[in-house]
């Protein structure tokens, strides 16, 4: 591209006017930028991106069948052996392994110690102490289930017991004082992958970044990228125009570089890869951001000084903080996240340390290891669990790893935001894909030289969806069990030559006993949050007696959304495992009310399921209604529950009485108050939609300045222009297919023909 300078704008305008138009409609900050320009016909064109550096950017093919991998390693001990060399060279073990070994022990001889007390336990309240099939499923149910719970709990003590004692000595963030600047030449990418986003809202907070980057000094230090993977032509004309009025607005031509990718392959892990492979080389790190993500300038230029002085450290996720939604439902799930995620996440750097999460987002990467060992070739095979990976980020953690880099979780740094979604439909459909996405990453379980950290972490993955069956199918044996009891005869010799009868017992007292030890391992960590927040002052929570409020209520609110959670992660494990499709779309960024009708559709089969499940105990045995109240209450206030937790005007009453509020509300950061004013600012203008860059002047230019398919006018080329603009003119602009429309935005020559024929 020849860059348009003073000399040359005039010759320019005359053989493309689109030109002279841009510099009219976006003023000397375009026109002294240095993207706009001409292609060699005089067609204008603007540089949204730097010139490419391509890398190569290689995945592994995956073998995860045993017995071939085990073939193949005896064959080929040469590639083997270069990939050993391939990695990071380590020094000698350094002391944190040791540290996190021990520590993973203790938390394994832990957890089986308390799942044995309370199996044993669980034995005695059965009638038969375990000796019938349907009790010995119903134990070995329990057990995995305990064990969960157990897990959760001794996490949660240790984070708390970390946050109350200071800083780990193991901590990332303690390996360099905070004042340090970020070395000379370093270069840091930040790049916001989107697809179909509220553009609005990813351009505002991507704003609110760049300025407080800006505020640090370091903004030489960084560059921005908007990869977009977006196919509704609404929205891609709509991000060319946020993009360029961005760049206006802060000056950033040149450091905020915009691209629109024409094959979309692999998702978000797929636009990543092709960032590394164009641009990766330029670059040391790369900061990854969702469309929701907000970070402090603070934060970002600390973690890239933190990366400077661990050249061991491959990934150090940040631990985002949830706000900026107002629904009842996300404020609810805000102050969880707020109040009890400290204590999780500081928990799971106690058992972790470098062999730890990565969330994909909000967290830094180096960028040469993760071009050469992290690419991700799609899971062999077919159905449902073969093909792209859809939960890239846990294994691109397990690939760092296994290549010697260590992944840690800086817990303790401020300055990272993100939103949660509006209602519980939008927080099911994500976790949707999330279920999926766990499930397929369950066949890399076995794969060759995973640390077992990572290991666990695929097999937690699967659990946190694999409970919900689990629990389930405990509660319908508990319920069989029942029915066994009351309609047959009690059987008094249940083994071949049984000497003696076995009474069938009824031990009220210990399940009580087990019933108030489950409770504490579930609601003792959020006690231990409240403590710790009173603690460290819980004004920005209301105050100590609201936030003592706000938790019992938050408690309340998650036993009754339990049960429906437990409904819906079954269907999706079991659609998964039947190769259901699973719809794939940006999660709602804005405030998003469930209606009435929508409710009673997507919850009417669990009320259904809470009336005919309660007659059904109620008929065998009334009293075990008690123990059932938690579960039926739940799917029988699902529809109102889902309804009115989603209301907006209930989430602003509970902010005004004091109720769920969370620091970053009570007393914003001035990241979070920049993102809602300039939020607000971008939908006070009307959007630019796909017929205006057909019949505006000033869009249409602006579309084919950002075209990216530029052929040659050879035959071929020009007879598919003309069908284009054929179908185009006989259809009309707006009843064409989205592809149709896509591919008139990506030829800047038939946008101008189209322009010109509907003037």
């Amino acid at each position: 591209m020849k860059p348009l300078n003073k000399a040359d704008a005039a010759p320019l305008a005359a053989a493309d006017p689109a030109a002279e138009e841009l510099c009219r409609a976006y003023g000397p900050e375009l026109a002294d930028s240095g993207v706009l320009g001409h292609d060699a016909d005089g067609t204008v064109r603007i540089a949204s991106t730097p010139p490419l550096r391509r890398t190569s950017m290689v995945p592994e093919p995956w073998i995860t069948n045993p017995l071939v991998r085990g073939w193949r390693l005896l064959a080929g001990r040469k590639e083997r052996a270069a990939r050993k060399a391939q990695r990071l060279e380590a020094p000698p073990k350094p002391r944190w392994r040791s540290a996190g070994q021990a520590r993973r022990m203790a938390l394994l001889v832990l957890v089986l110690a308390q799942t044995s007390v309370a199996t044993w336990y669980m034995k005695a309240v059965l009638p038969y102490q375990g000796t019938q099939w349907l009790e010995k499923a119903i134990l070995l149910l329990f057990a995995l289930l305990f064990c969960w719970v157990s897990a959760g709990f001794w996490t949660a003590l240790m984070g708390f017991l970390q946050l109350m004692i200071g800083r780990d000595k193991y901590s990332i963030s303690a390996t360099v004082a905070e004042n340090v600047p970020i070395a000379p030449d370093t270069r840091t990418a930040v790049v916001m992958p989107i697809c179909n986003e509220d553009v609005a809202r990813v351009f505002a907070g991507l704003r609110a970044t760049f300025e407080s980057v800006a505020r640090t000094g370091e903004l030489d230090k960084f560059d921005f990228f908007i990869l977009s993977d977006s196919y509704k032509a609404d929205i891609c004309v709509e991000e060319h125009r946020a993009w360029v009025e961005l760049c206006r607005a802060v000056r950033g031509f040149g450091k905020i570089f915009y691209r629109r990718r024409r094959r979309r392959v692999k998702r978000k892990s797929g636009n990543i890869d092709d960032f590394c492979r164009r641009w990766g080389s330029s670059y040391d790190y790369m900061v990854v951001l969702d469309a929701d993500s907000v970070m402090s300038g603070e934060c970002l230029r600390r973690l890239t000084v933190l990366m400077d002085a661990n050249p061991a450290a491959g990934i150090i996720q940040s631990a985002p903080r949830a706000s900026g939604m107002e629904s009842l439902y996300a404020r609810v799930q805000q102050f969880a996240t707020r109040v009890y995620g400290p204590l999780f996440t500081a928990g799971l750097h106690f058992w972790q340390l470098g062999e730890s999460h990565y969330w994909g987002h909000n967290a830094i990467i180096r960028l040469e290891p993760f071009i050469q060992h992290c690419a991700l070739a799609p899971l062999p095979g077919k159905g449902s669990f073969a093909g792209a990976i859809l939960s890239h980020d846990f294994v691109e953690a397990a690939l760092m790893r296994r290549a010697g880099w260590g992944v840690w979780i800086a817990y303790d740094l401020p300055g990272s935001y993100e939103e949660l979604p509006p209602n519980l439909l939008d927080e099911l459909q994500r976790d949707q894909r999330w279920c999926h996405g766990n499930l397929m990453n369950f066949r890399l379980f076995l794969i060759k030289d995973l640390h077992p950290v990572h290991r666990a972490v695929f097999l937690t993955g699967v659990m946190s969806y694999l409970s919900a069956p689990l629990w389930f199918l405990f509660l319908a044996l508990s319920t069989a069990l029942l029915a066994v009891h009351t309609l047959t005869e009690p059987q008094y010799f249940v083994a071949p030559h049984q000497l003696f009868p076995i009474w069938p017992q009824w031990h009220p007292e210990e399940a009580l006993v087990l019933f108030c030890s489950t409770a504490v391992l579930l609601f003792f960590p959020k006690i231990l949050s409240v403590l710790l927040a009173w603690a460290q002052g819980s004004k920005g929570y209301g105050g100590p007696g609201k936030l003592l409020s706000s938790m019992l209520l938050e408690v309340l609110f998650s036993m009754l959304l339990a049960p429906i959670r437990m409904i819906f992660h079954t269907r999706f494990v079991v659609a998964a495992f039947l190769g259901w499709s699973v719809q794939w779309k940006s999660p709602a960024r804005v405030n998003n009310e469930t209606s009435w009708r929508e409710a009673l559709r997507r919850h009417g089969l669990q009320t259904l399921l809470g009336v005919c499940w309660g007659a059904l105990v109620a008929w065998l045995n009334p009293n075990f209604l008690w123990w059932m109240v938690p579960i039926l209450s739940s799917l029988l206030l699902a529809v109102p529950l889902s309804v009115l937790s989603s209301r907006v005007s209930l989430g602003r009453d509970a902010y005004e009485a004091s109720l769920f509020r969370i620091p970053e509300e009570t007393d914003p950061p001035l990241e979070l108050r920049a993102t809602r004013f300039y939020d607000n600012a971008n939908r006070q203008q009307t959007p630019p939609r796909f017929v205006d860059a057909l019949r505006d002047r000033a869009v249409n230019a602006l579309a084919r300045a950002m075209a990216t398919g530029r052929h040659r006018p050879v035959p071929l080329i020009e007879r598919s222009r003309a069908a284009q603009l054929e179908q185009a003119l006989q259809a009309g602009p707006e009843r064409l297919p989205e592809p149709q429309k896509l591919r008139l935005l990506d030829d800047p020559v038939v946008l101008g023909r189209l322009h010109l024929a509907l003037e």
